[in-house]
């Protein structure tokens, strides 16, 4: 296979990129690359803790996909076995573990979303229970004896907590090693991660030596931070921009950053070399706010469809600007148990319900507690009213009434007719 020659590949690689570990090596896996025409394989885990992957996903996805480019073998691995696991990278806690049927359910759309970014026909999708699900614990005892707990300590998460005296439970221990096993198995090339992952990669290299392959080299990308411009991205932190979020949600909290983060989102979330870029960037110290608008506009796009992000601008203006409901609202019809051997017919203000119970049916809120939570924050409108009682009841008729749900969502709600 014909690949570009190593600078040229280099200098694509080495785009946005924090530590690379080592430049030297790479650059002789590159070169041998050449020479025989065989691809390298790059390898990039996901443990599915939750179901949706989110812009800041894209930072290494985005990496993966340029090895794609030039002509290298692209190795997405769903951690459906580490995720029962729970990496404990940046934890001041130990983190949940996940059973079996949750970490598969929730890795089955991975790939999918993944594949927004990345070429699916050039991808290799790989689940590493099937290989971590197999090792007798004769193995597991002969995979721990290549590590030691000082070693272990020496990660910065680890050490903290060790110092304040916090609980770190022995199976942590064990996931930087089972993560490093999937590089021994597939005896990849280059790792990619978050700069929060460079322990777990080093523990791959030394296992990849310790078991007589060469090691991978070690590629750490920047952590994206969130739409509050404080923390890393992370939907359980409620920052995160996902990838199937509605092209309207994705073109609002897109918005919401700060102007500060416009510059990063840029050179992090849009692939580079393209000419939005350029006139994104121009824009920032003149007129941030239309960078913004162009930057939000080139995201929605990159996730839907042009179409869909000039109908996500339509929608903010109509909504956030001109202060008016959107055209296209879902409507939701409520049914009222007629009295038994009699039909209602309803006319105007003859039934009404909570809106807790409201709010629940037509998804704007998750449960009744999420509903309460809604009120009391003073983020539900009904027909333009703030709602101040959390007990309050609405009264439902044929005329659709309008429900506002945070700062983007709305519903219309009315009542069946019957006859």
């Amino acid at each position: 296979m014909l690949f570009p020659g190593v600078k040229e590949q280099l200098d694509i690689i080495v785009g946005n990129t924090v530590e690379i570990i080592s430049v030297v090596e790479l650059e002789q896996k590159l070169l041998q690359s050449l020479k025989t025409g065989q691809p390298l394989k790059i390898k990039l885990g996901a443990d599915p803790s939750r179901p949706d992957l989110h812009l800041g996903h894209s930072v290494v996805l985005r990496k993966l996909r340029e090895f794609q480019d030039l002509g290298h073998e692209a190795i997405l691995i769903i951690g459906d076995f580490t995720a029962m696991i729970g990496d404990p990278s940046g934890k001041s806690k130990t983190r949940p573990q996940l059973s079996a049927e949750e970490a598969r359910e929730n890795g089955l759309s991975y790939f999918e979303q993944a594949s927004k970014i990345l070429d699916p026909e050039k991808a290799t999708i790989c689940y590493n229970a099937d290989w971590l699900g197999a090792m007798k614990f004769a193995d597991v005892v002969r995979l721990s004896s290549h590590y030691t707990v000082a070693r272990m300590l020496e990660r910065d998460d680890f050490e903290r907590r060790y110092r304040a005296q916090e609980p770190i439970s022995i199976h942590e221990f064990l996931y930087p090693l089972a993560q490093g096993m999937d590089s021994v198995h597939l005896k990849n090339d280059v790792e990619l991660g978050g700069t929060d992952q460079k322990f777990n990669l080093l523990v791959g290299r030394d296992l990849q030596r310790e078991y007589g392959i060469t090691p991978q080299v070690c590629i750490t990308m920047p952590l994206l931070v969130g739409t509050a411009g404080v923390e890393k991205m992370s939907k359980s932190l409620g920052n995160a921009i996902c990838f199937n979020d509605s092209p309207a949600d994705m073109y609002g909290k897109v918005l919401s950053i700060p102007d500060t983060l416009i510059e990063t989102y840029c050179k992090l979330v849009v692939p580079q070399g393209e000419e939005s870029v350029t006139n994104i960037l121009d824009q920032i110290i003149e007129d941030p706010r239309t960078a913004k608008r162009l930057l939000a506009k080139k995201i929605v796009a990159l996730y839907s469809s042009e179409a869909e992000a000039e109908g996500a601008e339509s929608h903010f203006d109509q909504v956030f600007i001109h202060k008016k409901a959107p055209e296209n609202i879902e409507l939701f019809l409520f049914d009222p148990e007629p009295t038994a051997g009699t039909s209602i017919t309803i006319t105007s203000s003859d039934f009404s319900l909570p809106l807790i119970d409201i709010l629940v049916t037509i998804g704007a809120a998750t449960s009744k507690s999420d509903a309460r939570r809604m009120i009391q924050q003073k983020s539900v409108l009904v027909d333009e009213r703030k709602i101040e009682e959390i007990a309050e009841c609405i009264e439902l008729s044929i005329e659709p009434k309008i429900i506002r749900a945070g700062k983007r969502r709305f519903f219309k709600v009315a009542v069946k007719k019957t006859f």
